[in-house]
């Protein structure tokens, strides 16, 4: 493998750790900062997500997550730099609800002059959780196998423009107070027992479906998740703490589709302080947005 090659994510990702340690040497994972209550907590080393849902459920006040610096940015590729790395891939979270990324654009330009030799690619995911997660391991993959450095960010790239992301939303609380998803600050319905299917991709958010109960919201992200998806093309779940809704929605999508997901993992934090800890997550590969 080509030590002088990395590629850089944010902790929005979601990444099981035992990826991130797979390809140590290869990926870095940098972390969000998340407060709550005044207190600050470095995301994946001194908060994980179970200790987290509970906090969201025993609390009224949304947690907040800071944006990833320029100067942090800029400290990485200079740490990058030192240790003979002349190639940077950076893969991060939805630009449209993030500073994230533009502020990795703006660290790459800051620190051009000074490490001519480094070349630095910049890549907004344009959407959440493992919609770049997935992305990003399959891009590890491609570079260990010997893959250019090229190939692999147009791989990234066009995977950006496709990617969809769904959130089948059993408890709307935390989005509507976080305000951070939009189609769920609009949705009515809640004391009628309906629950929304939720599009986000890029800068659009935007109720697909709404069914009354959880198993008929579960049937109704099946069949329109799977209508939408291009066929035969990856798909990856996020849980969170409804574990019978979330093994009844894979197994019927898996029915479905004929296939299962390419990825199951916890959702983060990052996405937590904005979602809540009562939602299932889907992320597939869908039409090319313009």
């Amino acid at each position: 493998m080509d030590n002088t090659i990395r590629i850089i994510t944010d902790s929005g990702c979601d990444i099981s750790k035992e990826n991130e340690e797979r390809y140590k040497g290869l990926l870095e994972v940098m972390p969000f900062m998340i407060t709550i209550n005044g207190k600050s907590y470095t995301d994946r080393k001194d908060i994980e997500p179970e200790e987290f849902y509970k906090i969201l459920k025993e609390q009224q006040e949304i947690p907040k997550h800071s944006q990833i610096t320029a100067i942090q940015f800029e400290d990485k590729f200079r740490e990058l730099y030192e240790q003979g790395v002349r190639t940077v891939i950076v893969d991060l979270i939805n630009g449209a609800g993030s500073q994230t990324c533009s502020n990795a654009a703006l660290a790459r330009d800051n620190v051009a002059d000074e490490l001519k030799d480094m070349k630095i690619y910049v890549i907004d995911s344009q959407n959440y959780t493992l919609s770049y997660g997935y992305s990003v391991i399959e891009a590890c993959k491609k570079l260990e196998a010997g893959q250019s450095v090229e190939s692999v960010v147009a791989y990234l790239e066009d995977w950006a423009i496709h990617s969809e992301s769904y959130i089948i939303g059993f408890e709307l609380r935390h989005m509507k107070k976080s305000g951070r998803i939009t189609a769920a600050a609009s949705f009515l319905g809640e004391l009628m027992g309906l629950k929304p299917l939720i599009y986000l991709a890029a800068e659009k958010t935007e109720v697909l479906r709404k069914a009354r109960g959880e198993k008929a919201v579960i049937d109704a992200a099946v069949e329109t998740i799977s209508s939408r998806m291009i066929p035969e093309t990856p798909w990856c779940v996020v849980t969170t703490t409804r574990p019978d809704c979330e093994k009844e929605f894979i197994d019927k999508m898996t029915k479905k589709l004929g296939y299962g997901p390419a990825m199951v993992e916890k959702c983060g934090v990052v996405v937590s302080c904005n979602a809540g800890p009562e939602f299932i997550g889907v992320l597939t590969r869908g039409q090319e947005r313009t």
